[in-house]
């Protein structure tokens, strides 16, 4: 207690920087300084008439470790407060990819419609092409900056649809709040991956997401330690039917990856703006590069969607997207000379990376799909770290001169 009588570290501070520090944040009675990690699979009563208030909802309390965890809930907790209004609940999962398996699978049957944008991550084109017509739900695929192909599609109805912007891998936008407009009046639901702007730079609840999805091991944790994921919508939203189908389904995220996620969460504001300026200095400098062709950064001016992403995002993320001359063998002959930055397919590190989404990330779409999409053979997708901006810089720009 202060001297005022109050209890230290309330729950619902009002500043952001001081929630991601300290939102959702509940002692034992040890008065530990950092959040507790609550290792078990599951939890006691005190007699059998407790377990059974337990299970009928009728008093407060953890069941079992699969359906929720005492170090997770403050992980979702603090999570809500990152991502603001609109976010009432968030229901924490073991990887991005669940979240949105989730989102999806939990609010579509048979003989409904879904709508989906072509440019996605390819594990997510894989549950809208693959397995949602297995289980009798139709699905139409448009390009998510043309709104009139949304509003064709919508035209016979929607129950869901989902996208992400910017978009996977070539940092496409789309018009959020026109998206979800078009999708409420046919009656649906829209659901936005927003993992590449991250819940710093953009929040899409304000602009008509009815569910929003991470993939938490991207900016959230941000260092390369863990897997994770989560799902956030109103109160009802998840009510209705996101909680029951992640307590029989069974993705819970563990209490210790949770616990990592939100030493993540404390860092995360600081980070995603620190590499949002290493990232506009880098593209600045690839864009004036001879042996670029083609470079997409939602931060520069010469974007195709810079007004749509200007209007959604507060900063131009961290995220490029360019084309190196020599198609494939250009691409696999500038990351081989790569020397600090490292291939790999994973975004929102601390580290830079780089990848080639044409025989990675984007490998099993045909070739008319990339084409569709923008996916040539000598682009690549970079993702900026905290390394020194210079040093960035200085290591792409070698690296080209090998092109």
């Amino acid at each position: 207690m202060t001297k005022s009588g109050k209890p230290r570290n309330p729950r619902n501070p009002r500043r952001l920087s001081t929630q991601l520090v300290r939102g959702g944040l509940s002692r034992s009675q040890h008065k530990e300084t950092a959040e507790a990690i609550f290792l078990t699979s599951g939890f006691v009563y005190d007699s059998a008439a407790e377990a059974d208030s337990r299970f009928a909802g009728t008093s407060p309390g953890y069941l079992y470790g699969r359906y929720a965890n005492p170090t997770v809930r403050v992980f979702e907790e603090r999570l809500i407060a990152l991502e603001g209004p609109g976010a009432e609940e968030c229901l924490a999962v073991g990887s991005g990819m669940a979240a949105v398996n989730t989102s999806m699978l939990a609010n579509v049957k048979a003989g409904d419609r879904v709508l989906g944008a072509r440019a996605m991550f390819a594990s997510c084109l894989w549950i809208l092409d693959t397995l949602l017509p297995r289980l009798g739900v139709e699905v139409v695929l448009v390009d998510g900056d043309d709104l009139d192909q949304w509003r064709d599609a919508a035209k016979k109805g929607v129950k869901l649809a989902l996208l992400e912007s910017p978009a996977n891998p070539t940092l496409g936008a789309v018009d959020i709040q026109a998206v979800a407009d078009i999708v409420h009046e046919a009656g649906g639901r829209l659901v936005v991956d927003n993992v590449f702007a991250s819940p710093v730079l953009q929040k899409p609840f304000p602009l008509g997401a009815d569910f929003v999805v991470y993939s938490a091991t991207k900016h959230i944790d941000g260092q390369g330690r863990t897997l994770g994921g989560a799902v956030l919508a109103s109160k009802a939203n998840i009510d209705e039917n996101i909680r029951e189908f992640l307590r029989h389904t069974g993705p819970a995220l563990s209490p210790f990856n949770a616990w990592v996620l939100l030493k993540g969460l404390e860092t995360i504001e600081l980070r995603v703006k620190k590499q949002c300026e290493s990232a506009a200095t880098a593209a600045d400098a690839l864009a004036r590069h001879p042996k670029i062709e083609r470079l997409f950064y939602p931060g520069r001016e010469d974007h195709p969607h810079y007004a749509i992403h200007k209007k959604q995002m507060s900063a131009g993320g961290t995220l490029i997207s360019f084309d190196v001359g020599g198609g494939r063998d250009g691409a696999w002959r500038f990351l081989d000379a790569l020397e600090m930055i490292d291939i790999s397919n994973n975004l929102g590190d601390s580290k830079s990376l780089a990848t080639h989404p044409e025989t990675t990330t984007h490998r099993r779409l045909t070739q008319e799909g990339r084409d569709r999409i923008g996916v040539k053979g000598g682009t690549i997708r970079l993702s900026i770290g905290l390394e020194d901006p210079a040093d960035i810089v200085e290591d792409l720009v070698a690296a080209l001169e090998t092109v």
